[in-house]
């Protein structure tokens, strides 16, 4: 008798089934037993979601491999393994947004007493910084690798695809390829920047794959794109000290409550960026002294063109599905398979049953790195670990990094009265003076916050808004109090700490529709 057959006999005599389902893990898998799979779990993908569901597989006893493969920009910007977040997202984006605030620190300092032999000569170096923020994501990915390591999930450096839907095939770097028999597979491919259908664009232009390594200092740039990627960049590019135009074709920040849009796009003009609305670029071209001329349109003006230095595009991603043959394995893309993306049901499952899907590849889902993080985690838990948990959706947070920073969670005004209707809807709001901008006098005039709630009873909190410094960090613990059910009521009877700008969701007093001035006459009014 194998030493597999006398540990799953003695667990048979344990009357806690689920003790004896552990019991059996700890030396083979089931599914492997049972089935002849190579591995309980194959991943597609290493990035944040990919990863963290990889991790939280193994503690659960299931053999698992994870399988990455960067494929370079346009540009030949590549980089290591952790996906968007690590490399090329939100770590390097906040590092360069916190270069940004630092500048504009250094400056604020000398009126609270910080002397400079000569505060003009204050310059900033671009390739200190990108060294810097590259080292960082160069310890993550090894810090990252070593961690797959040492919980025993085997990473394949290879590009990932289907041949059916329990056999993924790693095409290795050499161009050879190898097959994983599988119970599941989870789908954590991400999402990649697209380029425009315009003469010039991928041939000299760049994305946000490539700006955190840029050799060069960018120089006067050019933002094609008014998500929240564009302005991002915008922002901190502005701040480092460089000439910054945003390029807009319809709105700012689709999808987001568009009166914050609006302010958030006054307050980066009120710093220097220059904006083109109603703009669409026709054609880049490089010139001999190595400018790009950017021919544009603008609705009701006609065409123009202006010379930059760099060029970049943010005008929006696509999941990486195209290579993966979903055919073969029998998924089907959403939208009856015109969409690049993958519909899910309730618990993250594909059409095919033993197929998943986690973080920005999902079709209408936050594309956010924590979102696909507890989602992955989710599913391994629920896969291997006898939990019936599902994947909340609705309420999540999130913050722009703008100069100005945008946190929110829940509902804009706008989706609120469509789903309640405007007279059912309730809008508490208030300028403030945030304390770090008296002595410097900085302005406060798009210092702004607003609670959207339910007019009846207890007025239910549906969605709450912060424009202001550190929004970030003000807007997670305000996440929690509306998953939970947060009501003006519960937030009027808080006591907030002063002197903060968190606590100005806690004064929250005067309605939009009783047209008082929500200005406060003091910081303490």
């Amino acid at each position: 008798m194998s030493l597999a057959a006398v540990f799953v006999r003695r667990a048979q005599n344990f009357i806690n089934v689920r003790y004896a389902r552990l019991l059996c893990t700890q030396v083979i898998s089931p599914s492997l037993s049972k089935e002849n799979f190579d591995y309980d779990l194959v991943v597609i993908g290493g990035g944040s979601g990919g990863l963290a569901c990889a991790k939280q597989a193994v503690q659960l006893g299931a053999k698992v491999a994870v399988l990455d493969f960067v494929k370079p920009s346009p540009r030949g910007t590549k980089w290591g393994l952790g996906g968007t977040c690590v490399n090329v997202g939100c770590i390097p984006k906040k590092l360069m947004h916190q270069a940004s605030l630092l500048g504009e620190a250094i400056h604020d300092s000398q009126p609270y007493g910080w002397k400079f032999a000569d505060p003009s000569s204050v310059r900033h170096d671009w390739a200190t910084l990108t060294e810097s923020v590259q080292n960082h994501i160069k310890s993550v990915n090894w810090v990252t690798r070593v961690d797959l390591r040492d919980q025993k999930v085997e990473y394949i450096n290879g590009l990932g695809y289907f041949k059916d839907a329990h056999t993924v095939v790693a095409l290795m770097k050499n161009q050879s390829e190898r097959e994983l028999r599988t119970k599941y597979v989870v789908i954590a491919v991400g999402g990649r920047p697209r380029y425009p259908e315009v003469p010039g664009a991928s041939e000299h232009c760049i994305t946000s794959d490539d700006v955190f390594s840029l050799p060069q200092a960018p120089g006067k740039t050019l933002l094609v794109g008014a998500g929240y990627i564009g302005l991002e960049c915008a922002g901190f590019l502005k701040g480092l000290g460089y000439d910054v135009t945003v390029m807009v074709r319809s709105i700012l920040l689709r999808g987001f409550d568009q009166q914050m849009a609006t302010m958030i796009g006054d307050s980066m003009v009120e710093k220097g960026i220059k904006f083109h609305h109603k703009t669409r670029p026709l054609a880049v071209e490089k010139q001999s002294d190595g400018r790009l001329l950017v021919r544009y349109e603008t609705d009701g003006a006609g065409a123009g063109e202006e010379t930059f230095d760099t060029v970049l595009f943010a005008i929006g991603r696509q999941a990486e599905t195209g290579t993966l043959k979903l055919d073969r394995a029998g998924v089907v893309t959403a939208d009856g398979g015109k969409s690049d993306k993958i519909d899910v049901n309730g618990e993250d499952q594909t059409n095919v049953p033993n197929i998943y899907a986690v973080g920005d590849v999902l079709y209408r889902k936050p594309e956010l790195t924590p979102v696909a993080i507890h989602a992955g985690r989710i599913i391994a838990r629920r896969l291997f670990g006898n939990s019936d948990e599902t994947m909340d959706y609705k309420d999540v947070a999130t913050t722009v990094f703008t100069p100005l920073e945008y946190g929110c969670v829940g509902m804009s005004e706008e989706n609120a009265e469509a789903a309640h209707g405007k007279d059912n809807i309730e809008v508490y709001h208030a300028y403030y003076k945030p304390t770090e901008f008296f002595v410097p006098q900085r302005s406060v005039r798009y210092c702004y916050l607003k609670a959207v709630a339910l007019r009846e009873g207890d007025q239910r909190v549906l969605g709450l808004h912060f424009l202001g410094p550190a929004a970030g960090e003000v807007i997670q613990g305000f996440a929690a109090a509306l998953k939970c059910g947060l009501t003006m009521k519960i937030l009027r009877n808080t006591v907030g700490i002063h002197p903060t700008v968190a606590e100005e969701f806690t004064r929250l007093a005067i309605t939009k529709s009783s047209g008082l001035d929500p200005t406060p006459a003091t910081c303490c009014s």
